[in-house]
């Protein structure tokens, strides 16, 4: 009897929970019907997937080989059932997508609201991590597309340029509020503290790659996790920090935090859309990433990116149409 679809879906639930009892509990299934499906698998498989020490459950050499072979079956079923419910040209499915900290924040959910205005039965769920965490993801295939600030080099992803965007330097505004600070790069970066990414971010390491040799003696005082964080901490004078003018565009409007012109290196940089390159292309994900970049090619569309309220203007004036 061949290995059924069930069976791959409890293989793939047991490694990810790594216990036979957190992963009944997942499924809501008992862990006695747990157990016979790997069973019977393993038995149809002709050899045991897993090396069992106690409660827990480590993949052997013929289960490391499976695993990436039951993913790409689920994938396809996955894609087929989201293909088959396409009608009259609206889509009905369920994305799974990650983004790195700025587009995830600023950028992302204005798509995403548009899209679902023209396609309400599509249902998205977003993860937001760091570039190095997003590429985790997709080479794991627990999501359909990400997008992200940072370089990536996997050979299994496929990384397409999206938009561009701009570092910008911020401080806690002066007293003269009119006053125009410039760093040069050259001689000025070791005569700040800097309030920083944590590694693995895009923006800490498009900062650091921009920035080469002179970022090497930097008075680093925080490394912080989010941009929010980042921004409070400059705000409240804990030093001066370099991020996604998407992020501080509003801020720097309001004038609770004030740019630094920098000298010496140019701050722009390229934002990314990666998928695994063994991940089917269903046509919900080629609507939606049309979609993204139909917006991103748009004139009035690289301006927006100065601006989350131009953004969202620009998404409304798309589906309205002319």
């Amino acid at each position: 009897m061949p290995v059924t679809i069930r069976q791959l879906e409890i293989f793939n639930a047991v490694v990810g929970c790594g216990q036979v009892t957190k992963a009944a509990e997942a499924l809501f299934i008992t862990q006695s019907a747990v157990s016979l499906a790997l069973n019977e698998m393993e038995n149809q498989l002709g050899g045991s997937l897993f090396d069992r020490s106690g409660r827990r459950l480590e993949l052997n050499d013929r289960g490391r080989y499976f695993l990436p072979v039951s993913r790409d079956i689920l994938d396809r079923l996955e894609d087929l059932d989201n293909l088959m419910n396409q009608k009259d040209g609206k889509f009905a499915g369920s994305l799974n997508l990650v983004a790195s900290s700025t587009i995830g924040n600023y950028v992302l959910p204005f798509l995403i609201t548009a899209f679902k205005d023209i396609h309400p039965n599509v249902h998205f769920n977003m993860l937001v991590y760091n570039t190095k965490t997003a590429e985790e993801l997709i080479i794991n295939r627990e999501v359909d597309i990400g997008f992200v600030e940072g370089e990536v080099n996997n050979e299994q992803i496929r990384a397409t340029t999206w938009f561009k965007d701009e570092l910008v330097l911020i401080r806690r505004p002066s007293e003269n509020k009119e006053s125009k600070l410039t760093c040069d790069v050259r001689a000025d970066l070791t005569k700040y503290k800097w309030v920083m990414r944590e590694a693995g971010s895009g923006t800490a390491q498009i900062f650091k790659k921009k920035l080469g040799r002179y970022v090497t003696d930097l008075n680093v005082v925080m490394e912080l996790g989010h941009t929010e964080a980042i921004k409070k901490a400059v705000e409240a004078g804990a030093g001066i920090g370099c991020l996604s003018n998407m992020a501080v565009c509003r801020a720097l409007s309001r004038g609770s935090l004030q740019r630094i012109n920098i000298k010496g290196v140019d701050m722009t940089r390229q934002l990314y859309v990666i998928q695994h390159k063994n991940k089917a292309k269903t046509r919900l994900i080629e609507e939606f990433l049309d979609f993204c970049f139909l917006l991103s090619q748009c004139k009035a569309g690289q301006s927006c990116l100065s601006s989350s309220e131009s953004l969202q203007k620009l998404v409304l004036e798309f589906i309205d149409g002319p």
